[in-house]
């Protein structure tokens, strides 16, 4: 296990595999009923993010579009367990806390190379902590 420190967005805690992406992500071009990306040319254009502990750039769409689209998720029990945000953005973190995502930023620079896709996270936000658990 190692511990990375990170500073705490939106309150909570979330367990699972770690997925970055590349690319800014907009929530509601996500399908809510399978909880995979759906936007084309995305860089996790047909991988599914259910369960999982997302690290993007910012989110990207305008209010409406970004809060529905992760209430669509949140409903159907399809969404993300936590985020971990290169660049907040407004949008983005005013949906996540309504909704009651777990949100961090600014963790530890070498959370970058040496966490890869598939490893398992805990965020927890409150603590202030990301830990790397494999």
């Amino acid at each position: 296990m190692k511990t990375y420190h990170c500073h705490k967005i939106a309150e909570g805690k979330g367990e699972g595999e770690v997925l970055f992406s590349e690319d800014p992500v907009n929530f509601y071009l996500v399908d809510p009923k399978t909880g995979v990306f759906i936007e084309p040319h995305h860089s996790l254009s047909g991988q599914c993010i259910t369960g999982k502990i997302l690290v993007l750039p910012y989110g990207k769409a305008s209010s409406v579009v970004q809060a529905d689209g992760m209430f669509q998720l949140k409903m159907t029990g399809n969404g993300p367990k936590a985020l971990i945000l290169q660049a907040p953005d407004t949008t983005l973190v005013a949906s996540a806390i309504i909704l009651e995502y777990p949100v961090v930023d600014k963790v530890d620079p070498a959370f970058f190379s040496e966490v890869k896709n598939g490893d398992r996270l805990c965020v927890d936000a409150d603590a202030q902590t990301v830990t790397k658990l494999d």
